[in-house]
């Protein structure tokens, strides 16, 4: 019998569930799709080791936090669902149901809604993670041998165990809510007339342009400063500090704009009288300044969380694209190692902090060294044993190969930089980039190399030397952007460079990124050298800071056979004449770099889309909750507007008119603070190459339409079913 009823109830009552059976099945269908990631990676012929489980890892962590904000919003959207009943359920205990009954009429109810959600989550979630296996292809740039229809277990799970807490917990909450719930306040909850407050208009336009400065200013300082990534240790904490006196301002300045909202909406539209008496403005702008004052902190929030949302799709797709469109520039050979050479500096910090057991044989570096024999076995500096005791040697495996030096624009014994960015831009009077300009890389000064090595790099890579005279110069860098437009800039201007007394010319006009390399890395390896004549560097008696070993496989070789042949090298300390100038840095082959990259922007990718659309869904579904409490609560408001002429098209309009306005405003506050943010996020990006953000914001956009669209159009004709349903019922005190 309670079976039939509660089955009964939900078919009744079906259209003040939808929004709640809505989210619930975009949750379930998400959390599904996503967590299937590891599935997709094995379908998708992504073989790099561990890849599957560190994605799944982290998209389930990211699930029970993203858990935990859905729990938050079924409660919330199912509290809209208790008010719209108390009427019902306390015609229950008039009928001589128990308390115990009607909770267990509700319990039923909660568990029909929640068990149709996950059945048409979990198909809809299937579908959707068939389709993102294509995606995921796409993104880690394989191809689909052997595509097959896949069920996960685990994601499965997974859902369900989120599913089962968000149900106890709503179920629980409903139980309190009818046991705490006094009858004569069921019965009466319909009947109860809305309190309709407005503020002094003076006072909330005041609030409101306090709110407006503060936002403003906030902008300014963030444009003006930037993020305190690039800070020295010096300036960090002060920049920390500006940093939280900005957030703290653009936080407080939106909370502000929304709270006086509607004092500045009366007297706007008051002022245009024309508008004001038109049709049912004057209803609809009292409508909205009573509605505002209650619900402008909820607007501020999802104001903020849109922010978050817009930001983090659009900025960590991008970075991802960047680094994606730049890897082929960043790694110049199959294979790269370096090492670097102790400088006044780092000797100081190593012999006290890093290996101070052996500081009696580390010594200042007064020149380079040749790191091929020591790859080849020379001197025996490698001990290059694979897994099964094997010796290899990378002779066996190694082509055509340089060697770049690098040296600091300073003689030996030196610290001040012969050669800045911060000098070149003062020369040209130019402003230098904010994320450049904070950091230890311009008191280092850009690095000097021959001109021999850079043309046989050049060569290498099957590109034309460049011929460079005793008195000539060349910029390189290969991280794009604002850094290669400076030194192109530079060089076109015909601007000299003065090295160890001896002045340069450029040699050509144009920085050639495309050959700036000197290693293998994710974000560039060369933020800045300058290309001499060898007999002039071997005259200068700089600084030597690195060398870096490129490699060329063998033509014809195998990629994968020759990486494993040297993946477990293991290189001793080069040693010159018994003492260690330096120690060996970073060696990765093209194929890891290629791997980590693409481990790296899938994993952007997915998680800032899966953030952001829940993000969205969260801040659209309590929005549209929002005005369905605020429909149900005026609808003795909308009866009386039918009683006095006002035809149907009339008060649609200002139910959609309303709506639009709570819609919207968080919206486009959200995208004002975004807009500001990547605004200094690009010009951070642009270090390190030119960030795109065009398809991304599409993206997004296209996410946040789909969103928003579909929850304002479930709201505004659940809204006007509503309003039809309040105007048919007969009027009675």
């Amino acid at each position: 019998m309670l079976c039939k009823l509660a089955w009964g109830n939900v078919r009744r009552a079906g259209r003040d569930y939808l929004v709640y059976l809505l989210t619930l099945t975009l949750g379930v269908t998400v959390f599904y799709a996503f967590n299937t990631i590891s599935m997709q990676v094995d379908i998708a012929g992504i073989d790099e080791e561990g890849l599957a489980q560190v994605m799944g890892s982290m998209l389930g962590y990211l699930t029970y936090f993203l858990a935990g904000v859905m729990a938050f919003l079924m409660v919330y959207a199912n509290n809209f669902i208790m008010k719209r009943r108390k009427k019902e359920f306390g015609l229950y205990q008039v009928l001589g149901m128990g308390r115990g009954r009607v909770a267990t009429i509700m319990a039923l109810e909660t568990v029909i809604v929640s068990v149709v959600a996950f059945v048409a989550g979990i198909v809809l979630g299937v579908g959707l993670s068939q389709l993102m296996t294509f995606f995921t292809a796409s993104l880690f740039k394989t191809q689909i041998a052997n595509f097959h229809f896949f069920f996960s277990v685990h994601a499965f799970n997974l859902t369900l165990a989120c599913m089962l807490v968000m149900f106890v917990l709503t179920l629980l909450l409903n139980l309190r809510a009818v046991r705490r719930t006094k009858l004569i306040e069921l019965m009466g909850a319909e009947r109860r007339n809305e309190s309709i407050k407005t503020r002094n208009p003076w006072i909330a336009i005041a609030i409101f342009a306090v709110g407006v400065v503060l936002v403003g200013v906030a902008y300014y300082r963030l444009l003006r400063d930037g993020f305190p990534l690039t800070a020295t240790d010096s300036k960090l904490q002060e920049a920390m500090n500006q940093f939280g006196i900005t957030t703290a301002m653009v936080t407080v300045g939106t909370f502000a704009l929304f709270w006086g909202l509607s004092g500045m909406l009366i007297k706007l539209l008051q002022s245009l009288r024309g508008v004001y008496w038109r049709g049912l403005n004057m209803f609809i702008v009292r409508q909205l300044a009573a509605k505002v004052n209650t619900v402008c902190f909820s607007m501020g929030v999802i104001a903020m969380i849109l922010f978050l949302a817009i930001t983090s799709v659009t900025c960590g797709m991008s970075i991802a694209s960047v680094m994606n469109e730049n890897l082929e520039r960043y790694t110049p050979a199959d294979m790269s190692q370096t090492y670097v050479y102790y400088t006044p500096d780092t000797l100081g910090y190593y012999k006290e902090y890093v290996n101070p057991s052996e500081a009696d044989r580390m010594v200042l570096a007064d020149t380079t060294v040749d790191l091929y024999p020591a790859w080849h076995g020379k001197d025996k500096s490698a001990d290059n044993n694979d897994e099964t005791g094997k010796k290899v040697n990378i002779a066996d495996v190694a082509g055509e190969h340089v060697q770049i030096d690098s040296y600091l624009s300073y003689p030996l014994g030196g610290s001040s930089p012969s050669v800045s960015a911060g000098e070149m831009c003062k020369t040209m009077g130019e402003k230098l980039p904010k994320a450049f300009g904070g950091s230890k890389a311009d008191a280092m000064g850009l690095f000097v190399t021959p001109a021999s090595q850079y043309n046989k790099l050049c060569q290498m890579m099957g590109e034309e030397p460049v011929s460079i005279g005793r008195d000539q110069y060349l910029l390189t860098c290969d991280m794009g952007g604002e850094l290669v437009d400076l030194y192109t800039k530079y060089m076109a201007g015909g601007h000299a460079l003065t090295l160890g007394g001896h002045t340069l010319k450029p040699a050509t006009d144009k920085s050639d990124e495309d050959t700036a390399a000197i290693a293998n890395s994710a974000m560039g390896s060369n933020p800045g050298t300058v290309v001499v004549a060898d007999e002039l560097l071997s005259q200068l008696n700089l600084q030597p800071y690195s060398s870096s070993l490129l490699v060329n496989y063998k033509q014809g070789m195998d990629t994968t056979e020759a990486d494993e042949s040297i993946e477990y090298t293991v290189l001793d300390n080069l040693l010159v004449d018994g003492k260690e100038p330096g120690s060996w840095g970073i060696f990765i082959t093209r194929s890891e770099m290629y791997t980590q990259a693409a481990q790296m922007n899938g994993l952007i990718s997915y998680l800032a889309i899966y953030i952001g659309f829940v993000l969205v869904v969260a801040c659209a579904a309590i929005l549209s909750i929002q005005q369905l409490s605020n429909v149900a609560d005026g609808s003795r408001s909308y009866r009386v507007l039918a009683q006095i002429g006002c035809d149907d098209r009339q008060i649609r309009h200002s139910v959609m008119a309303q709506q639009a306005v709570f819609f919207l405003f968080p919206q486009a506050v959200g995208l004002a603070h975004s807009f500001v943010a990547l605004k200094v996020i690009i010009e951070l990006v642009s270090i390190f190459g030119n960030m795109s953000i065009g398809g991304t914001v599409g993206l997004t956009c296209a996410i946040f339409l789909a969103a928003y669209g579909g929850y304002f159009l479930v709201t505004y004709l659940m809204s006007t079913g509503m309003v039809r349903a309040a105007i048919a019922t007969r009027y009675s005190e």
